[in-house]
């Protein structure tokens, strides 16, 4: 009987979409928490003195709780494995100026994930080869295909033209 190996999900992630601030500012944060522990991770948002700290820390619980839910995941056994910050969509307004104008003003926004892994259940487990798992075998139209192989030195190549 042949065995195959299959990876345990050791990944959870939490999602922050549409938070009101810039992906500047907040990759400033992220830059600092990516790659430590869950428990080193929560002393230094909550000592850092920027306001992008608080909805970071707050999608930091979110994670650590996903895990603790999803995985039964200890959260001493948690590293931040990834952290990203892309762009939103602007807010805009108009403020009312003088002679009857009006400017826009934009409120940036910004999407951030965190993702957690845990590091107790990195390794792989053994489980039967069974047939049913295996997807249904591709259809193509060509079933056989004819791979030429050009040496790009041999026969002059890229370099020779002008």
């Amino acid at each position: 009987m042949l065995k195959k190996l299959k990876k345990i999900k050791t990944e959870v992630y939490a999602l922050g979409q549409h938070i009101s601030m810039s992906a500047h500012k907040a990759r400033r944060v992220v830059d600092q928490i990516r790659g430590r522990s869950y428990e080193e991770t929560l002393m230094i948002l909550e000592l850092m003195p920027y306001r992008a700290c608080y909805p970071i820390l707050k999608l930091v619980y979110s994670a650590a709780a996903n895990a603790n839910y999803n995985m039964d995941s200890n959260e001493s056994n948690l590293v931040i494995s990834k952290a990203q910050v892309s762009e939103g969509t602007a807010t805009k307004k108009l403020k009312p100026r003088a002679r009857g104008r009006s400017f826009t003003i934009k409120r940036p926004t910004c999407h951030i994930t965190i993702v957690v892994k845990d590091i107790s259940l990195d390794e792989a487990i053994e489980i039967d080869f069974i047939d049913s798992l295996w997807p249904k075998k591709l259809k193509s139209k060509n079933t056989y295909t004819a791979m030429a192989y050009q040496d790009m030195y041999s026969n002059g190549g890229v370099w020779d033209k002008k």
